[in-house]
C-alpha cells in the first residue's frame, strides 16, 4: 500500500522530491498536468535534489523514477471530482484514483504505478494536485479558458507543497512565469498591476 504525505515537513537538505507532470497534451484539458510542468521548468530554478518531469500519459515505465525519492508531487487533470472546471484541489493518490482521467482499459492509476513500485521495495510519499477538466476533445492543444486560468494556481499549489518541505524554487527572471502573480496567490495578497 502506497504511503501519503500528511504534508509534514522533512529534512531540507536530505529529501530528494519528484515532481511529475501528467496528461495527454493533444486532448485538451487532459494535458493540464504537462503545461504545469512545463512552467514550473521554464519559471523555476530548484535546488538539488528536486527534479521536475514531464510524465506524458505515464504508465509503469516512471517507476524507475521513483528510485531514492522520499515525496513525489503528481499533477492531473481530474474529471467528476464535484468541482467546477479549474478547480485545484489537493488529493491523496487513493483519492486522485476515481477522478483521474483514463481513455482505455490500458491506462494505468498513478496509485497502482505505486502499488506496483512498492512491490519492489520503493515507496515514496505522494500528494497529488488535481485540475478539474472542463472538454477532452482528441487533437486540441489549447486548453479551456477555466482550466488555462487556473494554471498560476496549480504551480502555486506546487510551490505551497514544497514550501511545506522547506524548499523555495528561485523564479527565473525572464522565466515562463509571472512570479509576482503566484506570490499574490500562495499569499491571497492584491494581485499586481498589468
Amino acid at each position: 500500500m502506497p504511503r501519503t504525505c500528511e504534508w509534514g515537513r522533512m529534512t531540507p537538505m536530505t529529501q530528494r522530491i519528484l515532481i511529475l507532470g501528467i496528461g495527454n497534451p493533444l486532448m485538451t484539458d487532459e494535458g493540464v498536468g504537462v503545461r504545469v510542468a512545463e512552467l514550473l521548468m521554464g519559471g523555476y530554478e530548484f535546488p538539488e535534489g528536486v527534479e521536475v518531469v514531464d510524465a506524458g500519459t505515464m504508465g509503469l515505465g516512471i517507476i524507475n523514477l521513483f528510485r531514492d525519492r522520499d515525496l513525489v508531487i503528481v499533477v492531473d487533470a481530474v474529471d467528476n471530482s464535484g468541482h467546477e472546471p479549474g478547480t485545484v484541489v489537493l488529493m491523496t493518490p487513493e483519492e486522485l484514483a476515481p477522478a483521474q482521467v483514463m481513455h482505455s482499459l490500458h491506462d494505468v492509476r498513478f496509485v497502482n504505478v505505486l502499488e506496483a513500485a512498492a512491490l519492489t521495495g520503493v515507496e515514496p510519499q505522494a500528494i497529488c494536485v488535481g485540475i478539474q477538466i472542463a472538454s477532452m476533445e482528441q487533437w486540441v492543444t489549447e486548453l479551456t479558458p477555466a482550466v488555462e486560468e487556473a494554471l498560476p494556481s496549480a504551480v502555486a499549489a506546487v510551490l505551497d507543497i514544497l514550501a511545506a518541505q522547506g524548499v523555495e524554487p528561485r523564479p527565473v527572471e525572464g522565466g515562463t512565469v509571472d512570479a509576482d502573480i503566484i506570490a499574490a496567490i500562495r499569499t491571497r495578497a492584491r494581485m499586481p498591476e498589468a
